[in-house]
């Protein structure tokens, strides 16, 4: 077995229970559950250094290092985070939690129902982003930490971390989010109900009580992949990538692959299938479209965001058209509407949407520095 690929080496998830209900913004609760989560770095005396990383739809708790030195199993972010790395594990306790509804340890629709002693399936209670915070609030009060140095993600994870800032101000000093959008639009809306749809009609599906019959809906799941994974990508992306190349260098004329991009695809779509949870991903998606702090100001973003006392940063892609620099631009107008102190970057990638997953210079570059001014600030 190689050393660990990871410069944070091998790390070791946790679990925690919570015997108290959670309350969910649909009236509903959930009883008690479990959340996974994993830490990094050190917590200081002070209990002041702490960031949580909320992870977006097909991530998880594993953010960072590897398991057992398999370079196959690194964090997601861990080109972001470790020692010497943007966020630096040497000056900040890092905690990334696994959310409820999701399918990687935390209590999801693949876990046991106590109540009926069968998996959760069709039954688990819808979840919202606001949810989410609520149980990564619990988990950090059992960690005995009351206020973060700050809070960041990216995508969905960014919609997390907004939220973080209006249910729970106080307990937020900093917060960066990454490419990501005060709600979805009618667009990314549509792409996440034609992804559903393309799960719930599989013949294997079964309502959502697929468990019981043995079997899952992967050709669903691989085609709801599929769609989302052509939203990550820019259009120059994928000209570079594989522009008109044909897999075995001839036409095969037929509905056969004929394309590298289909062979790609349906690759990315069935690897998809073979670990992530189709309920899962049911609930993660209505939970994008659910978010929505305007919602309960007319649609006033301005208003919606007054209650937020935290530094901001906000980064965006220019090729990033499912999460677009406009968006965030709304938020950094709403925020400066309200007198927050704000950073902007807008990073020139052509990765599209996925480019705050990848090593680009001057996006780890401007979240560097941010976080040096926030360990300058803790040292002080």
């Amino acid at each position: 077995m190689s050393a660990s690929p990871s410069a944070l080496g091998d790390v070791t998830p946790q679990r925690m229970t919570f015997s108290q209900p959670l309350p969910l913004q649909s009236g509903a609760q959930l009883p008690s559950y479990e959340l996974v989560y994993e830490t990094y770095g050190t917590l200081n005396a002070a209990r002041s250094n702490a960031v949580l990383v909320c992870h977006a739809l097909n991530a998880s708790h594993h953010a960072a290092g590897s398991y057992a030195g398999d370079a196959k199993s690194l964090g997601w972010w861990d080109n972001l985070i470790g020692p010497g790395k943007p966020l630096d594990t040497r000056r900040f306790f890092v905690v990334c939690i696994n959310n409820p509804g999701s399918c990687f340890g935390s209590t999801g629709p693949m876990s046991i129902d106590p109540s009926t002693g069968q998996p959760w399936g069709s039954r688990f209670p819808v979840v919202t982003v606001e949810d989410w915070v609520d149980a990564q609030a619990r988990l950090l009060d059992r960690l005995g930490i009351e206020r973060l140095a700050a809070v960041i993600g990216g995508s969905l994870g960014g919609m997390q971390a907004l939220s973080w800032t209006l249910r729970y101000p106080d307990r937020v000093a900093h917060c960066a989010a990454i490419a990501t959008a005060p709600c979805l639009s009618a667009q990314n809306i549509a792409f996440n109900e034609v992804a559903r749809r393309a799960i719930i009609t599989d013949p294997d599906f079964h309502g959502g009580d697929f468990y019981a019959h043995g079997v899952v809906p992967r050709q669903g799941l691989a085609v709801a992949r599929m769609i989302g994974h052509i939203t990550y990508l820019s259009d120059d992306a994928m000209a570079a990538k594989f522009g008109r190349a044909l897999r075995n260098g001839a036409l095969g004329y037929g509905f056969g692959v004929d394309f590298e991009i289909e062979s790609y695809l349906r690759y990315q779509g069935d690897k998809f299938s073979g670990y992530f949870d189709a309920n899962s991903y049911l609930l993660i998606t209505r939970a994008l479209d659910y978010f929505d702090p305007a919602r309960a100001t007319g649609g006033d973003l301005a208003a919606a965001l007054a209650p937020a006392r935290a530094r901001f940063l906000l980064v965006s892609f220019t090729t990033d058209w499912r999460f677009s620099p406009q968006r965030s631009r709304e938020i950094v107008q709403a925020l400066i509407s309200n007198r927050r102190a704000v950073t902007y970057a807008e990073i020139d990638a052509p990765q599209g949407h996925d480019a705050f997953l990848m090593d680009h210079p001057q996006y780890h570059g401007v979240v560097r520095a941010w976080f040096d001014r926030i360990a300058q600030e803790l040292a002080a």
